[in-house]
C-alpha cells in the first residue's frame, strides 16, 4: 500500500529515541523528509544521523515558546515545505499524587501541555489544506494508570484541546488525530517497570492483562503513526487511537 509519503515533510519531537523515534524511521523508510527534535545536542545529531539523508536534527525543548517557529522555519529551509507535525514528549516523572512536587507538576505542564498546545498552533497556523497534526498521548486519556499521576492529570486534557483543534481546521482540511500507546517496549516502559520489586514479575503481569499477551514492539507503534499521518488516512480527524494490544475493552 503506497501511504502518499514520498517527499512529504514533518516535524516529530521527542524523537530521539523511543516512540517519536520510532514514528520517524517509519515515516522516512516511506519516502518522507523528517526534522526530528529532543533536548540534548548529541543525542538529536546522532538520532538524525541513525535516520538517514532525509532527517535534519535540532536541539529544542518542547518547552520553548520560540519552538514551533524554529521548527517550521527549518522544514522549509531544508526540504521546501511542511506537512505535518507529531508532537511526542517524554513521559513525565512517576509517582502518586503525595510524591510529585509543585515544581514536577509545573515542568511537566510546560513542556507535555502548553509545549504540545504551542507547538500544535503553531503548525495549525502554517500548515495547508492536506495537513495534519498529531499528538503521542497514552492509554490514560480513558483510564488512570497507577503511579504516574502527573500524567493522568495533563494527558486526558490535552486529548480534550485535540479533539476541540480537530473541529476547527477540518474546514481548512487540516487533520488532528491522537495515538494513545499502552505498554509498547521503550526505555521508558522498561524503566516504569524496573521501579517494582521484581521488574520481571510485573512485566509478566502487565502482559497477562494484554489480549495478545505481548509488549507491542516500537515498529509497530511507528508504522501505526505513519499511516495516521499520512494521505491514506485522509477521512480520519479526531480520533483517539489506541495502540496497546487491545488492553482498551471499550467502544
Amino acid at each position: 500500500m503506497d501511504l502518499g509519503l514520498k517527499d512529504r515533510v514533518y516535524v516529530v519531537t521527542g524523537a530521539t529515541r523511543g516512540l517519536g523515534n520510532a514514528a520517524a524511521r517509519e515515516l522516512v523508510a516511506d519516502g518522507a523528509k523528517v526534522v526530528v527534535t529532543g533536548r540534548d545536542e548529541q543525542s538529536v545529531a546522532q538520532a538524525a544521523a541513525a535516520l538517514g539523508p532525509d532527517v535534519v536534527g535540532m536541539a529544542v525543548d518542547n518547552a520553548d515558546p520560540q519552538a514551533p517557529e524554529r521548527l517550521i522555519a527549518t522544514a522549509r529551509e531544508r526540504f521546501g515545505r511542511f506537512d505535518g507535525v507529531l508532537i511526542s514528549v517524554g513521559g513525565p516523572p512517576p509517582g502518586f499524587v503525595a510524591d510529585n512536587t509543585d515544581d514536577q507538576w509545573q515542568a511537566a505542564f510546560e513542556s507535555v501541555f502548553l509545549g504540545a498546545v504551542r507547538l500544535a498552533r503553531g503548525a495549525a497556523a502554517e500548515l495547508e489544506e492536506g495537513g495534519v497534526v498529531g499528538f503521542v498521548l497514552s492509554g490514560s486519556v480513558y483510564e488512570p494508570i497507577p503511579g504516574l499521576t502527573i500524567s493522568n492529570g495533563l494527558r486526558p486534557g490535552l486529548a480534550g484541546f485535540a479533539k476541540s483543534l480537530a473541529d476547527e481546521l477540518g474546514p481548512r482540511g487540516i487533520r488532528v488525530v491522537g495515538l494513545l500507546p499502552g505498554r509498547v517496549d521503550t526505555d521508558r516502559v522498561r524503566e516504569l517497570d524496573g521501579l517494582s520489586a521484581d521488574p520481571e514479575a510485573t512485566r509478566a503481569a502487565a502482559e497477562s492483562r494484554i489480549p495478545l499477551r505481548r509488549y507491542g514492539t516500537p515498529e509497530e507503534f511507528g508504522r501505526t503513526a505513519a499511516f495516521l499521518l499520512s494521505p491514506a488516512a485522509s477521512y480520519l480527524t479526531g480520533v483517539m487511537l489506541p495502540v496497546d494490544g487491545g488492553v482498551r475493552h471499550g467502544f
